[in-house]
């Protein structure tokens, strides 16, 4: 509970910090935080476009927070979001058949190599002793690097040598859109589900139970007879397959294709978003479309008060700053007692 009380608090001074920030580079802070609401707000295609950065960034944060339940850092995150896509791109290229037929299986292509791509790290852990935080980062290299690859080789656009991206895929490829709004009902589904069954497993089911105890103490744990590693797997294993559909929407309901760099961060920002709602599935999706909101909005920052997109990740960075600031201060103000001197005794 106090974790939940220094959240607003901890977004309270990240807003004072960040409104003073725009006094110091000379943006007005009234009207750039109007400017960012409109951005992101200001009429269908903005929310469309709101909603569609929200779903990918709920995907990865979910599956996040099972991992974090754990105690897992997983920061392999962005390369199980980059092989989801390369994993939907295949099926996209390769598959010709109805939409209903096609859409369904880019996902399960994304979720399938998502989750083979989070198993290496797990492997590597149980069997090992390597840390996830290494493993994880390597491997995005990897899979940053397999996706240019590829989009420079085998899947290169035809008399055309550019890293810009793929060929777009079929139409029958794509996520459906709700009319002009330009977001996919499939992709709001599921990361809407997402959310709730996490919610559900971490909460309300005896593995989540079990998980808790792992990431508590491992030690404990495997003493009272819980398989710790196979826990760690299926934890890894939940987080690749979520992040694996991310990096599905992205390329088939975003960009339409693969491109280079396609995670565009959402797996570090996932990161932020768990810190945030103090590793609570309830407040991964308000969070999540704060987040997306100002990644959205601060496009129109530089169009129309000509201060540098780039704010925005300031602004995130200040926030979760925040968060951690005030969240140390309730721990440190938390354990500091009296000081018992023995003076006096006797």
């Amino acid at each position: 509970m106090n974790r939940l009380r220094s959240v607003p608090l901890a977004i309270a001074v990240g807003v004072g910090a960040t409104l003073l920030l725009l006094v110091v580079v000379g943006a007005p802070p009234l009207k750039a935080l109007q400017v960012l609401f409109d951005g992101a707000f200001g009429n269908q295609s903005r929310i469309g476009a709101t909603l569609m950065a929200w779903i990918p960034l709920v995907l990865a944060a979910a599956g996040l927070l099972v991992t974090f339940q754990g105690g897992l850092w997983n920061i392999g995150v962005e390369g199980q979001i980059a092989m989801g896509a390369i994993g939907a791109a295949w099926v996209a290229r390769t598959v010709e058949a109805p939409s209903g037929v096609v859409v369904p299986l880019t996902l399960l292509g994304g979720a399938v190599l998502g989750t083979a791509w989070a198993l290496i790290p797990a492997w590597l852990r149980t069997r090992f002793r390597v840390h996830e935080i290494f493993s994880g980062v390597a491997l995005s290299f990897v899979a940053g690097a397999t996706a240019v690859y590829l989009i420079i080789g085998p899947w290169s656009r035809t008399g055309v040598a550019s890293t810009s991206g793929t060929d777009l895929f079929d139409t029958r490829a794509w996520l459906p859109v709700i009319g002009s709004w330009r977001v996919s009902p499939v992709g709001l589904a599921l990361a809407v589900v997402a959310v709730v069954a996490v919610l559900i497993l971490l909460r309300g089911s005896r593995f989540g139970l079990r998980l808790k105890a792992v990431g508590r103490n491992p030690e404990s744990a495997f003493l009272l007879g819980i398989p710790t590693g196979r826990h760690l797997v299926m934890a890894f294993a939940l987080c690749g397959t979520l992040a694996g559909i991310a990096g599905a929407v992205l390329a088939t309901g975003f960009h339409h294709k693969l491109v280079p760099s396609v995670s565009g961060g959402y797996g570090f920002l996932g990161v932020l978003v768990v810190l945030l709602s103090g590793f609570r599935a309830a407040w991964i999706a308000p969070i999540a479309l704060f987040f997306a909101a100002i990644q959205v909005g601060s496009t129109q920052l530089s169009l129309r008060l000509g201060i540098d997109s780039s704010l925005a990740g300031v602004i995130q960075g200040i926030l979760v700053l925040s968060v951690l600031i005030v969240g140390g201060l309730k721990v440190y103000s938390a354990t500091r007692g009296p000081v018992v001197t023995g003076e006096g005794e006797g």
